[in-house]
């Protein structure tokens, strides 16, 4: 929101004197963000001057056209000769009035103008626009002064242009849409700075009349609750917007374009009510508001043929949609330059509406920025009256006695709220009067009565219940925001001053830092970064197709997926219920950006609906939910366990001058899941790694993760198929597991170590292809007794000589004994009992015996 202080000052008596870095504080002590504070008299420096247009001639033989242009500016350039400007706008004529900087002038961001040969010819000096002068963004054409202006050239053109001013940016937060307008900004002063305020929409306007201004039928009075109108005849079409007015649209960022059009979009910014102009001569049959049908059409003013849904709000006469209600008209209907009947719209819409039609659309026009926030239902009639009293008096024409005002605004409901409420939040005693002044200051109307209350839950340090005053608050219609005891409480605090609030810093809960969990969190994590995964953070939304594209069959706990009310996409809709979707989807944008070697993981929520859960008990602001209510509302929510995921591709390690590289496999994926399960404090002997299938790892190449027979987790290739669905390279692997199926890591009692040396020996056992290797190792250990002290699986061999159907299986046996030497006949006994064992269970035999 950008406003010149001249235009604010109309409302709201500023001192004179009033320095630009009091006006900003006083704005930011109100909680309106400023971006910026401009002063527009230092913004331009040097000669600025009036110029009229004597000479064009026209430059060929360049890219662009090009004009040579002869200024008469007075006797500003010393000589009273006309000045030569090359330029290459071509909005002007000649006898035009313009703004010419001459050399030794800057132009804002430090450009500085100087005489100079371009183009062939001598140029001396600039023909502004009004983004070269810091005006606005048009930089379509020069600044052509209206012809009512009375400067001579050669006069100061800091006045006639504005620049004499000083403007403010702010950023209004979602919650103050009526600080969209000057007439939200002006009050807002009027109480930062204690001084007199005059309300622009305080102004007479007739109300309906039997004959409406022109017929119209409400279908939807829930999306359109309030629809006025006013017609003018007669107008004259040629007549063009007056520079003051111009002026004032340039600095808040609109663009001029017809009168009509204009007066709207001035008045949209001086009340905060959006207006619609029709060319009545180009309306059929009554108009109708309605919600759009599905598929319908409408071009809207920016020329582009949109496709309507059922949510979208339409304004239709008998040849179908002419406007995309309270976003942007449409093409059929909008005033023309020879338009003379204007039909004037005002109306209240619904705010949630308008913000989902403006996303669904990528329309953010400066109506729907305020229809979302928030517009006063009070307005249409003001504003009617004013846009039909500005264009009768600028362009002549005649106003329609008839008024339409279809009105089903539903009148606000008082609040509630307990005198001492603002004191016992904030910290700070307000006196009964002052809360109601303060409030009275915003607009509302406050009565004061005696109750009984209960303590209030949240109150620390007291009980029972206590007798206080009870104030009956009455929102004003231009605080659709002001809902609950709370929003009260902080318009008492912040008009009173954020300043007054102490800053005490809570005292720190007794424990001993992170939980459990949160340490074991971190630990997973940073375990997998040490063993070069990179972590990335994946948004949760999903499109519905996903689980097709994973291979989820029909009867999956992972099918059933939450769907979000008001999704930032309609393509993704869907909470995830697996970290692999959009886990595959980073790997697939990587890959499609020459990234070909790809290990990445992931440690987030998924979310798991619960069918039946009910609704959840509403709960106010104004006190601490129950622990019935917490406990009832938690058992609505979807639940969110926390997994571990990872997703590896390409080569796990790189290949260069030192030899080969290694291709990322199963068996990596399958590694990532015992590290996870170790840096999460799981002891080995209760870990089993066993084969297992579940989409969407291939079926030959998937692992179960167990820990004490309870399956938390899978690793291992995905299916052909899904990669083929996400267009993944081959050998693609994964691992998820659910952190939060881990049973707490028990006390690690420090380990035992000999200073004895150890005894190796390696061992080569042929078994059959389908013995699981983790549970051969399990027979190993088993069988060596108490001297084994390691064993570690380092080759898997297969070959025509072991037979078909026959793989080796070489261990690395370490020995060593916590009291002496182990003779040689020691370990070798070790290592022949643990054979034995494995021989035994499986069938195993010394490779070579």
């Amino acid at each position: 929101m950008r406003v010149s202080v001249s235009w604010l000052r109309e409302y709201v008596d500023l001192p004179a004197d009033l320095p630009t870095g009091d006006l900003e504080q006083a704005l930011v002590d109100l909680g309106i963000e400023v971006e910026s504070v401009v002063d527009l008299r230092e913004s331009v420096t040097g000669p600025l001057v009036v110029g009229e247009v004597l000479e064009i001639e026209e430059l060929t033989g360049f890219k662009k056209p090009i004009r040579f242009c002869r200024v008469d500016v007075g006797a500003a350039n010393g000589t009273g000769e006309p000045q030569e400007i090359v330029c290459g706008a071509r909005n002007f004529a000649v006898g035009d009035k313009v703004v010419v900087i001459l050399p030794g002038g800057v132009l804002p961001g430090g450009f500085a103008i100087g005489a100079r040969k371009t183009y062939g010819r001598n140029s001396h000096g600039m023909i502004c626009s009004a983004q070269e002068l810091g005006l606005g963004d048009d930089h379509s054409g020069i600044v052509v002064l209206p012809e009512d202006v009375k400067a001579q050239p050669g006069d100061d053109a800091r006045p006639v242009v504005g620049l004499d001013d000083v403007v403010v940016e702010m950023e209004i937060t979602p919650d103050r849409g009526y600080a969209l307008s000057v007439r939200g900004i002006a009050r807002e002063l009027s109480h930062a700075l204690g001084v007199p305020f005059r309300d622009p929409a305080d102004a007479p306007a007739p109300g309906a009349t039997a004959e409406p201004a022109y017929p119209v039928e409400v279908r939807d009075t829930v999306g359109c609750d309030r629809f006025a109108a006013r017609m003018v005849r007669g107008v004259d079409p040629t007549v063009e917007t007056p520079g003051w007015m111009r002026q004032r649209l340039t600095v808040a960022g609109v663009r001029s374009i017809s009168l009509a059009v204009d007066i709207t979009n001035y008045l949209m910014l001086e009340l905060g009510q959006p207006m619609h102009a029709f060319d009545a001569d180009r309306i059929a049959g009554t108009l109708v508001v309605r919600r759009a049908e599905a598929g319908e059409k409408l071009t809207t003013l920016d020329g582009v043929n949109r496709t309507l849904s059922a949510e979208d709000l339409v304004i239709c006469d008998e040849t179908g949609p002419i406007s995309l209600a309270a976003v942007m008209g449409g093409e059929t209907s909008e005033v023309l330059a020879s338009t003379t009947n204007v039909l004037f719209e005002a109306a209240h819409w619904d705010p949630a509406t308008v913000g989902r039609t403006a996303r669904r659309h990528k329309l953010f026009s400066e109506a729907a920025k305020r229809w979302e926030r928030g517009v006063d239902p009070a307005l249409p009639l003001v504003a009617l009256e004013k846009a039909v009293r500005l264009l009768t008096d600028l362009a002549g024409g005649t106003a329609g006695e008839e008024v339409l005002d279809i009105d089903h605004v539903v009148p606000r409901t008082p609040v509630t709220l307990p005198v001492d409420l603002p004191s016992r939040r904030v910290g700070v005693t307000y006196s009964p009067d002052r809360v109601v002044e303060l409030l009275e200051q915003v607009g509302c109307t406050v009565a004061r009565g005696a109750d009984r209350l209960a303590e209030d839950p949240g109150t620390v340090g007291t009980s029972g219940s206590s007798a206080g005053e009870v104030l009956t608050v009455t929102p004003p219609s231009w605080r659709p925001d002001l809902t609950d005891p709370a929003d009260l409480v902080e318009e008492v605090v912040r008009l009173d001053g954020y300043d007054r609030v102490p800053s005490v810093l809570p005292t720190a809960p007794p424990g001993r830092g992170l939980t459990w969990q949160q340490q074991r969190r971190r630990a997973v994590a940073r375990s997998l970064a040490e063993r070069g995964y990179v972590e990335v953070l994946a948004q949760p939304f999903v499109a519905p197709e996903l689980v097709d594209q994973l291979g989820l069959p029909a009867d999956d706990p992972r099918r059933p997926a939450v769907r979000l009310a008001n999704p930032l996409s309609e393509e993704e809709p869907l909470l995830r219920t697996t970290l692999l979707g959009p886990l595959l989807g980073i790997v697939k944008r990587n890959v499609g950006r020459g990234q070909r070697d790809v290990a990445i993981y992931e440690i987030g929520t998924v979310f798991h609906p619960r069918p039946g859960a009910g609704a959840p008990p509403a709960m106010g602001v104004d006190r601490r939910p129950t622990d019935e209510e917490f406990a009832a509302a938690d058992a609505v929510v979807p639940a969110q366990p926390r997994h571990v995921a990872v997703a590896l591709t390409g080569e796990i390690e790189p290949a260069g001058w030192w030899g080969a590289g290694r291709t990322a496999g199963w068996a990596d994926a399958v590694e990532a899941g015992r590290a996870v399960l170790d840096a999460a404090g799981i002891p080995a002997d209760r870990v089993t790694v066993r084969a297992g299938e579940r989409a969407p790892w291939h079926p030959g190449r998937c692992a179960e993760l167990v820990v004490d027979d309870v399956v938390v987790g899978h690793a291992g290739e995905l299916h052909p198929a899904v990669l083929a669905a996400l267009e993944l390279p081959r050998r693609t692997s994964a691992m998820e597991l659910d952190l939060d199926a881990l049973p707490a890591a028990p006390l690690a009692a420090g380990p035992t170590i000999s200073t004895f040396p150890p005894a190796l020996i390696d061992v080569a056992l042929v078994v059959d292809d389908a013995v699981p290797a983790a549970e051969v190792r399990a027979a190993l250990v088993e069988g060596a007794g108490p001297l084994l002290e390691d064993v570690r699986l380092f080759d898997v061999y297969t070959s025509e000589q072991l037979g078909e159907g026959r793989k080796s299986l070489a261990y690395k046996l370490t020995f060593r004994a916590p009291d002496r030497t182990l003779a040689g006949e020691e370990a070798v006994a070790a290592r022949d009992a643990a054979v034995a064992v494995a021989a035994e269970r499986f069938g195993a035999t010394l490779r070579g015996a």
